[in-house]
């Protein structure tokens, strides 16, 4: 029975973002874009192969945005309507919707992923081993959910007319300050020591270890990090469940 219930409330996140879309296909198609001009067309070099490369940062980047912005702005929205009010009262456990809202931002990171692999390996030469190419998506799908943590935590702390700006503002910086869009051997060091505390950083470490574009470091102390990081924003997340029901 939870398990059916699990699966209607998937397919109506299903159903809502397929009627929006001016979420769905900016997320999916903004980091392809990215992908094409900087890791396509003005990627002159090839001692490091920078495709593959930056199919690994990029596809942190992309997966970044459907659990950002799907939770954090869809929550908030949802609070200010009064759906979470509803919801509170509904014979169901509260956690269901949000499980079904995680299963949606996963699916997009694995659709944004096969954008950008088929970009890669149809005109950027990427090209790596069958298990590479399945290690990758699994890395990509799972790593979405710390970021959904990120954006839950958000979505129930701001009013519907901040999240949007708010998102925006955490989005891109936190993708560029991680090394995603530039190899961070590029950036000077304190930028490079502060790259360190920051989560995209370090899924995007284990992304390159699968594609064997990083030095050696351990993967086991990325998980544990990347987990660390779920643990607090589902952390701050709860506190903030607990202010909109006393609210």
């Amino acid at each position: 029975m939870v398990i059916g219930i699990l699966g209607r409330e998937t397919w109506g996140q299903f159903i809502s973002v397929w009627r929006t879309p001016e979420f769905a296909l900016p997320t999916l198609l903004f980091p392809a874009m990215f992908y094409v001009f900087f890791g396509l067309l003005f990627t002159m070099s090839r001692s490091m192969h920078m495709p593959t490369w930056l199919l690994a940062t990029y596809g942190v980047f992309g997966i970044m945005g459907p659990a950002l912005f799907g939770f954090g702005i869809g929550i908030a929205v949802e609070k200010g309507e009064g759906w979470l009010r509803l919801k509170r009262v509904a014979p169901v456990s509260p956690w269901v919707p949000l499980f079904a809202r995680t299963v949606m931002a996963m699916l997009f990171a694995l659709v944004v992923f096969v954008i950008l692999a088929s970009l890669g390996a149809l005109f950027g030469d990427v090209r790596m081993p069958r298990l590479d190419w399945v290690l990758l998506a699994v890395t990509l799908t799972v790593g979405a959910v710390p970021f959904c943590a990120m954006g839950l935590a958000a979505g129930l702390w701001l009013s519907p007319q901040a999240a949007p700006a708010v998102m925006n503002i955490v989005y891109l910086p936190l993708a560029f300050l991680s090394g995603l869009w530039i190899p961070l051997m590029a950036f000077p060091t304190w930028m490079q020591q502060l790259a360190v505390v920051l989560p995209p950083y370090h899924l995007a470490a284990i992304a390159l270890d699968v594609v064997g574009g990083k030095p050696a470091e351990s993967v086991p102390l990325h998980i544990t990090v990347l987990a660390a990081f779920t643990i607090v924003f589902l952390a701050i997340a709860a506190l903030g469940w607990r202010r909109a029901q006393e609210a």
